[in-house]
């Protein structure tokens, strides 16, 4: 072989060399995952997110997640649209409608509802005003009530009460408390005469003698309670969203599956099937696979939104001055991925 062709021969494959170098560097980066962050509670509410975090969902998508926890709702709806988290999963707000409704946040899927024999939210009552007569939800007409922050998921709620058994929302004195934590605080305290709260809240407190239980949102008033959502931004990255969506279905249906169909009489029971999840959501809310058990949200199998409930729901705030007029359900909804019935 002459030195001419041996040289040619040699760059040749150096040349191929270099080439799969770059073809293994490009395939790397394709198959590198996609990052983002979350906002969400540490309430059972949000227990898809958790499974699929911890049972590979996320990253079988192709998905690279990170959580950051809140203390309410609307402090996600602000994160979301500023871009500090990239998803929200949280409930439907007052401030999340103003902020869709400018175009700022799209709705892309569902999450948590309140639904008849499902404990979500709570009405509770302090001790002493449980004394004195305030014995169910209805007779919260004319006392003090704890909320999160105006136009929250418990204000709503209390909202449809008032609707229900015929008393003035403005017969309530709404008291705003910022967080669960403040307004368990201020309900213990006594500050309150009642509150709102979610189960997982409101239950440490009555077992511990600081309130007592008057009923439950699900069995007063169903609606839909949770939500998924992101900017027009993010969703301009159809591949991610995909991803994310396709992820949290295949949670809520195994949510469904195993632990909503086992449950009996308000219980799930603590089974070789059961457990393994319930010790998933215990991890990230902070309570006994065993209190889980008993404060399982309801969660549509394939993640649908009740698109009619959305839209009353916005209806409702635009009446009460919670949020802006000049928009619909059609215009907070990105219908290239949300499904709903």
């Amino acid at each position: 072989m002459t030195h001419s062709i041996a040289t040619r021969l040699r760059r040749v494959v150096q040349a191929a060399a270099v080439a799969a170098l770059g073809f293994g560097a490009a395939a790397a980066h394709a198959e590198a995952p996609l990052k983002a962050k979350i906002g969400v509670l540490r309430l059972t509410s949000s227990a898809p997110v958790f499974m699929a975090v911890e049972k590979g969902y996320f990253r079988d998508a192709g998905l690279d997640i990170e959580l950051k926890f809140f203390d309410a709702a609307q402090p996600i709806a602000v994160a979301t649209a500023s871009g500090d988290v990239d998803f929200g999963v949280t409930a439907f707000t007052g401030g999340m409608y103003n902020l869709a409704g400018k175009g700022v946040l799209k709705v892309i899927g569902g999450m948590s509802r309140e639904q008849p024999g499902f404990p979500l939210i709570a009405y509770v009552a302090g001790n002493t005003a449980y004394a004195n007569g305030l014995k169910s939800p209805k007779d919260l007409a004319g006392k003090r009530v704890g909320v999160t922050q105006i136009g929250s998921t418990f204000h709503y709620s209390l909202g449809l009460l008032a609707d229900k058994y015929g008393f003035k929302l403005s017969d309530v004195k709404v008291v705003p408390l910022q967080s669960l934590s403040n307004a368990a605080a201020a309900l213990k305290g006594e500050t309150i005469d009642g509150a709102l709260l979610p189960a997982t809240t409101a239950r440490p407190l009555i077992d511990a003698n600081g309130a007592k239980l008057l009923g439950w949102v699900g069995d007063e008033t169903p609606w839909q309670l949770g939500a998924v959502f992101t900017t027009p931004k993010v969703l301009a990255n159809k591949d991610l969203v995909t991803r994310l969506l396709t992820a949290l279905v295949r949670a809520d249906r195994e949510y469904h599956d195993v632990l909503l169909k086992a449950m009996k009489d308000g219980q799930v029971p603590l089974n070789e099937q059961t457990t393994p999840l319930l010790q998933i959501i215990s991890k990230y809310t902070n309570l006994p696979p065993e209190r889980i058990a008993v404060d399982c949200a309801y969660i549509d199998r394939d993640g649908k939104l009740d698109i009619k409930n959305v839209g009353d729901q916005i209806s409702w705030m635009q009446a009460q001055g919670f949020v802006d007029k000049g928009f619909t359900v059609d215009d907070i909804i990105a219908r290239d991925f949300a499904r709903g019935d």
